[in-house]
């Protein structure tokens, strides 16, 4: 039998895992999510407000025996911790922590006039509760039974703000920058116990929270000039690299700042 005969392709199987997405109910989340259950995994996301969307969601990914939403506030570490209990009472595990949800205040804001108030609230949203969910999800992926392979699967979504810098937004692109950091301390930390921490960074994607700067003709044409593919990322082709990096493929990959951003960090 040749190689081309053996099989119809790689299987990219999650069957039996158990996945954490936070702010799964649109843009890169609901992408993860849904292509997270065609791996066979189970799903528990996190939303704020789109509870139509997410009903949605969890309806076309075969109903609550396989998906589930769950409304949850997360500004604070209490709030990750709260999520992380809540997941593991639905499906009893978590394998694969999916780390998605932020902040990106759209206003420019210069540093000199940036209140003490944006500062915090971005930060909450998106260092605190990270923390949070971290510290726990790592707790309970230790108490485990341990399955073949790793673990346990950390992906922490960061930005290509986090590795060049954004100006008039240094609230958010310094707190994406500490999930680079993180990722790299967990590495080292985890890594010897079978849990292995990743990070993807985007660049611009057609999601919600960009939409009022890729909807402005001048603002949109500044932004894609420093993309060499000279276009923003469809959702779906974020969330692919991430379901790698919670495959047995990635199973040698750790404290890796996964780039996906058609060039853009190359051109800076």
């Amino acid at each position: 039998m040749s190689f081309s005969q053996q099989g119809n392709g790689v299987a990219l199987s999650l069957e039996d895992k158990v996945a954490l997405v936070t702010g799964g109910s649109r843009g890169i989340g609901a992408a993860t999510v849904r292509l997270l259950r065609q791996a066979g995994a189970r799903v528990v996301f996190s939303y704020r407000n789109a509870e139509s969307e997410a009903a949605k969601l969890v309806a076309e990914c075969g109903g609550e025996m396989f998906c589930r939403a769950l409304k949850q506030e997360l500004t604070t570490v209490e709030d990750g911790q709260a999520l992380v209990v809540a997941t593991e009472r639905v499906f009893g595990r978590i394998d694969c922590l999916i780390v998605n949800h932020g902040v990106w205040p759209s206003h420019d804001q210069p540093i000199g006039t940036m209140t003490p108030e944006q500062w915090r609230g971005t930060m909450g949203v998106n260092l605190d509760s990270v923390f949070g969910l971290v510290q726990s999800g790592v707790k309970q992926m230790l108490r485990q039974d341990k399955p073949d392979g790793p673990r346990g699967y950390i992906v922490l979504v960061a930005s290509t703000a986090a590795q060049r810098g954004e100006a008039f937004h240094a609230d958010y692109a310094a707190s994406k920058g500490a999930l680079l950091s993180l990722t790299k301390s967990l590495s080292s930390e985890l890594a010897q116990k079978g849990i292995l921490c990743n990070c993807v960074a985007p660049g611009w994607v057609k999601t919600e929270m960009s939409a009022a700067t890729l909807n402005d003709p001048m603002a949109s044409r500044l932004a894609l000039s420093f993309i060499p593919l000279g276009r923003a990322a469809e959702p779906e082709e974020i969330a692919g690299p991430i379901v790698f990096l919670c495959s047995k493929w990635a199973g040698f990959v750790s404290g890796e700042v996964f780039n996906v951003n058609g060039g853009a960090v190359l051109a800076g």
